[in-house]
């Protein structure tokens, strides 16, 4: 029985997708439910399942192509059996495929890289892009074999030292890699937010001696009853919701000449990825515990790096927050992710002196910065959200009791 592998039904927001790479070829056997390929939107790679078991007897779009819901992809035999030969033949093949990366995939392919010669730094040896782009880099700066010189019978008049050439300077090669659909993306609602936001950043800073201490007393006993981590995010994000509460333009929209006034608060997380920065978010933060908003930031986070995280996960929100902090970031004027109207900025934890009552001592500081837009949001609620924050955390207990 002849069977059609077809496009998925993509969202309403995704008008189309990109195929970015067959996991099998024509003649390979398949299971059900094995993935066949994987498709590229501009929020997440989806991957394509075999609706039946069976032989893979033919592939009707290449790699690269533009495809929309619906469309036949591939033909599978459900009652073909694949021969013992061709199945040994792609056993090794398909071991090492499956530790590549949609993304990395995608490069090992453009540069013809054997994927037996790379080894991954991920979850289980799992290869990402940046793996294969050090390898080829590692690769073209390999020095060239020195080669042997005959001896000479009698010493030769010393020459001139001629000028190093190329060469001497080491590698000088380039590679043009296109941007993948989510850096594209990204690319053009960054440029989108500067060209239709009246951008501007304002600054605060944190004493954390309080949260810290807070996650010390009760980090154990947190993590053996709900089997997740005490982490910074749960307070920030608590900390938001609150200053949202009280300074409801932040937690707004532009909307032609109408502003939108959100009544529930759904806080988007920003995730770094191999394939780019992506924000899940939160549905009703403020319903949620500490302890729910620490399982799905965890959640979200493993389930983004390995691209099964799906795309309703990725679309709405009312408010982000980004946390440059975990790459080292002292201070940054993050930019809105539009159509909101603000996002807040975490930094690095920073043992500083600062003077409390008269006196010297040293906090654990950071820097926390608003940008928001100026069209909707007057700089007195951007400067008092910030304190609200500020005061949150200080003093986690008024989120307890919510004063």
């Amino acid at each position: 029985m002849t069977i059609e592998v077809r496009v998925p039904q993509l969202p309403e927001s995704v008008a189309d997708a990109t195929l970015i790479g067959w996991r099998k070829q024509p003649g390979d056997a398949v299971a059900r439910d094995e993935n066949l390929v994987d498709l590229e939107t501009d929020k997440v790679v989806l991957e394509v399942p075999a609706p039946a078991a069976g032989v893979l007897t033919e592939i009707r779009l290449k790699d690269g192509a533009t495809v929309t819901s619906g469309q036949i992809l591939a033909v599978i035999e459900e009652s073909a059996a694949a021969p013992a030969v061709v199945a040994a033949a792609n056993g090794g093949a398909t071991a090492v495929a499956a530790k590549l990366s949609p993304a990395a995939k995608r490069v090992v392919e453009e540069n013809k890289v054997d994927p037996k010669a790379l080894s991954g730094s991920g979850r289980d040896g799992r290869v990402s892009k940046s793996d294969v782009v050090n390898y080829l880099s590692a690769k073209q700066a390999a020095p060239a074999p020195t080669p042997t010189l005959a001896p000479a019978s009698a010493p030769a008049a010393k020459a001139p030292a001629a000028p190093p050439n190329r060469s001497a300077r080491g590698a000088r090669g380039e590679q043009h890699v296109p941007m993948t659909r989510l850096r594209a993306r990204i690319a053009e609602r960054m440029v989108q937010a500067q060209a239709t936001q009246a951008l501007l950043t304002s600054f605060n800073e944190v004493d954390l001696k309080s949260v810290n201490e807070m996650r010390s007393r009760y980090k154990d006993r947190f993590e053996k009853q709900y089997g997740v981590k005490l982490g910074f995010m749960s307070f920030f994000t608590k900390a938001c919701v609150e200053a949202l509460k009280k300074f409801p333009t932040v937690n707004a929209s532009v909307e032609g000449n109408d502003i939108v006034y959100h009544e529930y608060f759904d806080i988007g997380v920003a995730v770094s990825t191999d394939r780019g920065l992506i924000v899940p978010v939160l549905r009703d933060a403020d319903q949620q515990s500490f302890a729910d908003i620490e399982k799905s930031i965890a959640n979200f986070a493993g389930r983004a790096r390995t691209g099964t995280i799906t795309i309703e996960e990725l679309t709405g929100g009312t408010f982000t927050i980004t946390n440059g902090g975990v790459f080292g970031s002292l201070l940054s004027t993050p930019i809105v992710n539009s159509p909101q109207s603000a996002i807040l900025g975490m930094h690095k934890i920073q043992d500083r002196a600062v003077v409390i009552d008269g006196q010297l001592a040293v906090r654990p500081m950071m820097y926390i910065a608003l940008t928001y837009d100026h069209r909707i949001i007057d700089g007195r609620e951007a400067v008092e959200f910030l304190v609200t924050v500020k005061q949150c955390l200080e003093d986690p207990a008024r989120m307890v009791l919510g004063i």
